[in-house]
C-alpha cells in the first residue's frame, strides 16, 4: 500500500501569506510610481499653462548650437 504524506497547513498559509504580502508591496511600489508621474506631469502641464512659448522656445536651435 502506498504512503501519502500530507504537507502540514502551516506551511501551506505561511507560503500564501508571503504572496499575498508581496503583492500588496507590488500594489504599493505601483501606487508610489503613479504618483510620481502624476507629479511630474502636474509639474509639466503648469509650465506649459505660464509660459508655453517660452518653453518650446528653449528647444529651438540657434546658429550653431
Amino acid at each position: 500500500m502506498p504512503q501519502q504524506f500530507q504537507q502540514p497547513q502551516a506551511q501551506s498559509n505561511e507560503a500564501h501569506d508571503e504572496e499575498a504580502q508581496a503583492a500588496v508591496q507590488s500594489q504599493d511600489q505601483t501606487q508610489n510610481q503613479s504618483d510620481a508621474l502624476d507629479a511630474i506631469l502636474d509639474d509639466i502641464e503648469s509650465t506649459l499653462e505660464t509660459n508655453a512659448e517660452e518653453y518650446v522656445n528653449s528647444f529651438v536651435q540657434k546658429g550653431g548650437e
